[in-house]
């Protein structure tokens, strides 16, 4: 145990974080999303699992990691397909954090956040089994 780390960030995670640099992305995905196949060809190639809701994982990593304040919204969420302008439950319980950690939300649709995805420095798999539960978190510096 660290003093100050939240026990559900696993020393994986907290390796990644230290590793990632500025405008690099972390995926933090549900349960229903591919994973496994996304993480294969990225710089951290295993999937990261994170025992908590989406709402969780932001909050644990953004307490951590800052957002990037040189884009319009450093985080990214995946639409509702044929529904794009509808907020997931998921989603939309992770606003006030980015908010909070000086950022705003953007959507992409389904097929656009899986090419995201694959371009991430690493996937952390949250437990959120509903629907959308997907974020995708720019690094920023301090």
């Amino acid at each position: 145990m660290l003093k100050g780390i939240s026990p559900s960030i696993s020393p994986d995670l907290l390796y990644v974080l230290a590793q990632m640099g500025h405008g690099d992305d972390i995926a933090i995905v549900d349960q229903n999303f591919p994973a496994v196949s996304v993480a294969r060809n990225l710089p951290y190639d295993r999937v990261l699992p994170m025992g908590l809701r989406l709402v969780g994982a932001v909050t644990q990593i953004t307490n951590l990691m800052p957002l990037d304040s040189f884009v319009p919204a450093a985080a990214t969420s995946m639409q509702v397909v044929d529904d794009p302008d509808t907020v997931p439950e998921a989603v939309a319980e992770t606003i006030p954090i980015i908010e909070r950690a000086g950022s705003s939300l953007q959507s992409i649709d389904r097929f656009g956040f899986y090419e995201f995805a694959r371009n991430a420095f690493a996937i952390v798999q949250c437990q959120d089994v509903r629907l959308y539960a997907n974020m995708i978190l720019k690094k920023g510096v301090l």
